[in-house]
């Protein structure tokens, strides 16, 4: 798994114009899952998000000392395919992606996994398989890209 975790004031996702999704401070998290991803790397992205320490803490002064769940913010969370292309010439090509309706199932239950270990209703998401606008405003920036197969 790949997941591009990026801090943000704000985030929201809309399909055909409508928002689906949004959040306030948080975490907006692409997400790519590849052919061969098992339930492992699902729970160690997951625990990873939740557990990333990205905020300062105002108690005392350390930076990069909080994580999202100690500062209880929100999650949202965008599937994103595209996370596993390789460039060929011109033309990006994607079989390293896990295939849509087998991504689907294992895209739920990563959701899921967030959801059990954190309060499920600061998890949002986009529309799996969806053409999404996403829009954010970055908080710092800061950008981690998480990667399962590199530990």
């Amino acid at each position: 798994m790949r997941v591009v975790i990026t801090r943000v004031v704000r985030a929201s996702v809309a399909v055909e114009g409508s928002v689906v999704s949004n959040i306030g401070r948080g975490l907006l998290c692409l997400v790519g899952i590849t052919t061969g991803d098992t339930p492992d790397d699902a729970d160690y992205c997951a625990r990873k998000i939740l557990n990333l320490r990205l905020w300062n803490n105002p108690a005392n002064g350390k930076k990069w000392d909080t994580s999202v769940m100690q500062n209880n913010l929100e999650i949202l969370c965008v599937s994103q395919f595209t996370l596993y292309s390789v460039v060929k010439g011109n033309k990006p090509d994607f079989h390293l992606a896990m295939g849509g309706d087998e991504a689907r199932v294992f895209y739920d239950n990563f959701l899921q996994l967030l959801r059990s270990s954190y309060n499920p209703a600061l998890i949002k998401d986009g529309v799996f398989g969806a053409h999404m606008e996403v829009e954010s405003t970055n908080d710092g920036p800061v950008t981690i890209i998480l990667d399962s197969h590199n530990r």
